[in-house]
Parts: C-alpha cells; sequence; structure tokens
C-alpha cells in the first residue's frame, strides 16, 4: 500500500518492546544485546516483515546510542522504544557505490548551521520517515574517508522532496533531493569530518542484522 507498513502492527510491535529492545532502560529499553536482536531479526526474516524496523532501531538508533550526545539520545531513542519516531539512514548516491568516494552530497557551514545539497538514491522508507541520518561530506580531504559527517535531519524540513521510486520488489525505495536544507549543528552525530567510522559501524550491524534476517528466510524456505 502507500505506507509500505502497517501502523496498528507497528504500534503492537513497539507495545511489545520490539523497537526498545537493545537501548537501555534511562531510555525507555530493556537492555537487550545485539544477540538478542539478531534473534528477533531472524524471526522477522521468516514472515519477510515490511515496514522500517530495521532501519529505525538497528541503522539509526544504534549510532545515536553510541555517538551520539546526551542531547540527541534523550531526543530519539525514548520516541524509538515508544513507536512514535521512525528513522531512516540515508547513505547511498547515484554513484550507486557503499564506499567513501560515493559520498557526494555536501553540507557547507552557515554560522552555526550546515546547509545540504544532493541527492541520496534508493533510500528504503523514506516517504514514512520523522527524521533521516544523513551522510554527508563537509570537506574534502587526501582520502576520501576523510571529511565525512553524519547529520540527524527532520525529514520534512524545507527543501527535501522525495520521489517514489519503482522496483522490482514493489517494496517503498525513494529518490531523496536536498535542495538548501538547513540543518543546525547540534544535530551533528559523532564529530565533524570524522564520520567515517561511524558509517563502517554502522555497515557491521547491518550486514549482521540482514544476515539473521536471511537466515530466517532461508529456514522458512527449508520448510
Amino acid at each position: 500500500d502507500e505506507k509500505g507498513y502497517s501502523p496498528e502492527l507497528w504500534k503492537r510491535m513497539a507495545d511489545l518492546g520490539w523497537m526498545a529492545l537493545i537501548f537501555p532502560e534511562e531510555y525507555g529499553g530493556t537492555e537487550n544485546s545485539f544477540l538478542d536482536l539478531c534473534v528477533l531479526m531472524e524471526e522477522q526474516g521468516r514472515t519477510l516483515l515490511p515496514g522500517p524496523f530495521f532501519s529505525t532501531a538497528v541503522l539509526c538508533g544504534l549510532p545515536i546510542l553510541h555517538f551520539g550526545t546526551e542531547e540527541q539520545k534523550n531526543e530519539h531513542l525514548p520516541a524509538i522504544s515508544d513507536g512514535n519516531r521512525i528513522m531512516v539512514y540515508a547513505q547511498t548516491e547515484p554513484s550507486g557505490t557503499w564506499t567513501a568516494s560515493g559520498i557526494e552530497l555536501r553540507a557547507s557551514a552557515k554560522g552555526d548551521d550546515y546547509i545540504l545539497n544532493g541527492t541520496k538514491l534508493f533510500i528504503p522508507c523514506a516517504h514514512i520517515a520523522d527524521y533521516l541520518l544523513v551522510v554527508a561530506r563537509t570537506k574534502e580531504g587526501e582520502r576520501p574517508e576523510d571529511g565525512i559527517t553524519l547529520f540527524i535531519v527532520d525529514a520534512r524540513s524545507l527543501g527535501i522532496s522525495y520521489e517514489s521510486l519503482k522496483t522490482i520488489g514493489s517494496d517503498h525505495q525513494s529518490e531523496v533531493t536536498f535542495k538548501e536544507v538547513n540543518v543546525p549543528s547540534a544535530n551533528i552525530l559523532g564529530s565533524l569530518n570524522e564520520g567515517w567510522p561511524i558509517v563502517e559501524k554502522i555497515a557491521q550491524w547491518g550486514a549482521t542484522g540482514k544476515c539473521a534476517e536471511m537466515v530466517g528466510g532461508a529456514q522458512k524456505v527449508l520448510e
């Protein structure tokens, strides 16, 4: 359907503590392990569960927990835990590569804020997101990995537009365009120009979580 997930089912998932599974109690979580999360994702893979759980809890929630400021944790993690916030990770661009050389979306300093310009492509669930975790280039360096910064961006900010993409799997992916999008410097996740190690960590969490999903899906096929 238009949303690509069931809000009613999402609420039931939150009531069961799925989104809160890996967060500390102080942020509304139940302080379980990443292994516990993988068990849950294996079962989601068995049913091909649609929706923004993976992006919200794994690709955005975990980085905020491990790299965010206390203010960022208090703002986002309780809202994720209770099912009231959908977050989407935005890294890939038209270049089609997951390497640092593919990050061309620019974030330019303007006073205490940053102005984002560029395009993200094949972003799942972007059309229903409350916030985007955006990988941007804030300066040129000797290596492509230098000058990468992550921003927590309000998904309804002025200057962001979404175009739905037609996919073979009929899942919801978007081309997300940023045109003079203003983001406060307080929304930087981690350190300015030093975001690539966070991107690498997100890739590790993401690959492990997706493997758990695929194990569940393969087991269901075998059965």
